[in-house]
């Protein structure tokens, strides 16, 4: 066998998917941190810790530079990423944008933490815009169980209990008893800093930014894209009418 025919036959035990993100479809990539739950507790303050929260920042950051993201929201540990109808990124492979996505999530949090620390990757697909806008509103509600749920666990732990006993304090606890049993401990859930509650969102703006003209001898002002990042989120209506102002506007 020749090299030509080796390598086809090589290539030919290559298995790989064609699937493709619909044209005009909008995309949100959702990725995780794996097996973020031992890695957090080990390393950073429960449940929440502004160092930890800062990570996923520049990881949002940098996902949203790379891939051309309109828009990015993170709580916890995962990152949703939205995707203009308009994107060709990869050709719209699916296998390649879950698996790029996770590994520069992966690259640049550990590179950030100093420390190995990996994401996985999902597909999300709306049609129209109030898709997109449920979908982060979702996501948003989201954070805010999990926050209070966070708060709760943490709360019995560091007051002495073990895994299994607050576990099974919780267990069946509806919102109202959460929030009594943090106010029981000194705890006003609703005056906790709001980018625990309701999550960080990130998105582009143009800003004024001074220069020189050396040709005509004179100072002048171009304007600049930079990513903003918002801890102080409105929550529902207003929420919802945000990231549908974010996802329509292109710069």
């Amino acid at each position: 066998m020749d090299a030509d025919e080796f390598e086809a036959a090589q290539r030919a035990r290559e298995y790989f998917h064609s699937l493709t993100v619909l044209p005009g479809a909008w995309t949100v990539l959702r990725l995780d941190g794996r097996s973020f739950s031992g890695f957090t507790e080990q390393r950073f303050d429960k449940p929440f810790d502004p160092r930890f929260s800062d990570l996923m920042v520049t990881t949002a950051q940098a996902l949203m530079v790379d891939l051309g993201a309109r828009y990015a929201y993170t709580e916890s540990d995962e990152i949703s990423l939205l995707l203009p109808p308009g994107f060709d990124l990869f050709g719209r492979s699916v296998e390649k944008l879950v698996s790029i996505s996770a590994g520069i999530a992966s690259a640049v949090f550990t590179q950030a933490v100093g420390e190995p620390a990996h994401f996985d990757s999902r597909l999300w697909l709306g049609v129209t815009v109030g898709d997109v806008v449920d979908y982060f509103s979702w996501r948003q509600t989201d954070a805010t169980r999990c926050a209070l749920n966070g708060w709760c666990y943490w709360t019995l732990r560091n007051a002495g209990q073990t895994r299994q006993q607050a576990t099974r304090a919780l267990a069946g606890a509806g919102t109202a008893d959460k929030n009594e049993l943090l106010f029981r401990h000194g705890i006003n859930f609703n005056e906790l800093p709001a980018w625990q509650r309701r999550g960080i969102g990130l998105w582009w703006e143009l800003h004024d930014c001074p220069g020189f003209d050396p040709v005509c001898g004179v100072e002048v002002t171009a304007q600049r894209r930079r990513i903003t990042v918002e801890r102080e989120l409105p929550m529902k209506d207003a929420y919802r009418s945000l990231v549908e102002k974010v996802a329509t506007t292109s710069l």
